[in-house]
Formats: structure tokens, sequence, C-alpha cells
């Protein structure tokens, strides 16, 4: 489905902050659904057409990080942008577990979550030009515009941050990849919470090419990742 451009989903149980906040997104030109009980959340997106989440972590009835997982199994392309006043590092990466694109702690400035919000919208809209899809990876065959990971009759679907990463790593195959590198091309900054939520991607990658012995995604200490595929 085509996204609604513009269109933001709000989830946010703060009465005063959620009117303020919706008025100034509104201001700059987004349509913003605006929901203030968590529980009614999923319905809500579930029945709208949206291009980006903002969902506040700490709700009555239900949490933020649970809606998250919920719209996941709905869109797994979505963007999603995490508000807290938690600031606990375990807190943080188990938004990014999530999925989360960003993870914002209250206070916070409009004006960075709306240049955030923008920076997202941005990278989701830039297509590749004359850029290579399709990549062999031992016994696996890879559609990184489709992000499906094809063997021997299985197929897995990936999130748009496990295509693009594997993407990488597949156009350095068997060359160092480093951190760097990934975080700015695909997270759009090298941080520390970025960086774990990138080492959460690489873990799923494993897993999804565990069946080919002969692939290997290593750990470069300090540097960045390899993926082996010996021949």
């Amino acid at each position: 489905m085509k996204k609604n451009m513009n269109h933001i989903f709000l989830v946010e149980d703060d009465l005063s902050f959620g009117a303020v906040l919706k008025s100034y997104l509104e201001l700059n030109d987004y349509n913003v659904t605006w929901v203030d009980d968590g529980k009614l959340a999923i319905d809500i997106f579930r029945n709208g057409n949206y291009q980006i989440c903002i969902l506040d972590v700490m709700l009555p009835n239900i949490d933020g990080f649970t809606i998250g997982i919920e719209i996941r199994k709905i869109d797994r392309e979505i963007p999603m942008v995490f508000l807290t006043a938690k600031t606990l590092k375990e807190d943080i990466l188990k938004g990014y577990n999530v999925g989360a694109d960003d993870y914002i702690t209250k206070p916070f400035d409009t004006e960075v979550l709306l240049c955030k919000i923008q920076a997202i919208i941005k990278r989701q809209s830039v297509k590749p030009i004359n850029d290579e899809v399709i990549f062999t990876v031992g016994s696996y065959h890879f559609d990184s515009q489709l992000r499906f990971i094809t063997r021997e009759g299985m197929k897995q679907k990936l999130s748009p941050k496990e295509s693009e990463l594997l993407k990488l790593l597949c156009q350095n195959k068997n060359e160092l990849l480093s951190r760097e590198t990934a975080l700015r091309k695909i997270w759009g900054e090298d941080g520390y919470f970025t960086a774990r939520s990138m080492d959460v991607f690489i873990t799923k990658l494993r897993k999804y090419l565990a069946a080919d012995s002969n692939i290997e995604i290593k750990n470069i200490h300090g540097s960045g990742f390899l993926l082996e595929v010996k021949s």
C-alpha cells in the first residue's frame, strides 16, 4: 500500500503535550492522527494509512513498545520513533529491538523531532538509480528490492533496515564494511545507540543465513563487519 505522504500516527497520553505536539506538526504541513489511549492505537492504525509513527512509551493500558511490536506485524516498513522519559540504556535498546528508527528522551526540542522526522522520510523516499538489486550469497538468492532471501524453497521477508544492511554487506562481500559507513548510510548517524541497533540487525541476518555453513558474517573488532562467503 502506498503511504499517505506526511501523515503521522501519534500515540501520546499526555493531553497537554499531545495537543501541543499535534499542532506544531500540523503547522509544519503534516497531517496528524493523534491517539491518547494505547488500547485504541492498534485498531486505529490498522484502519489508517500513515508514513511514520511517533509512539510514547509510558502509556496506560498498553505500553508503546507493545504497540510498536503489533504495528510491526501489520506493517514491517513503516518508520517508528519512540518518545520516553526513560533514559536507561536497557529501555533504549529495547526500543531499537522492537524496530525503532529513532528514540527521543523527554524533554526534547520539538525542532529536533521535526528534523528527525524529515530525515527519516527523506531516506524512505530516496530510490537508487541503476543500482544492483539481485545478489547471490552462497546458496541464497537475495532480492534487495522486494526484500526477500530464498534458498531451496525457503523464503524470508526482510525488514527495510535488514535489507539495506544485507545489501551493503553483499556489495562488500569478502571485504570489510566499516561500522561508520553502514551507520551513516542506513541510520544517518554514527552513535552509540544506533550502533547497538545495528548489532541487533547483524544478529538477525546471521540467523537468516545460518543454513549455509559457507556463509559467515564476522565482527571485525573495532572496525566493522565482513560477509565471508567461501567458494
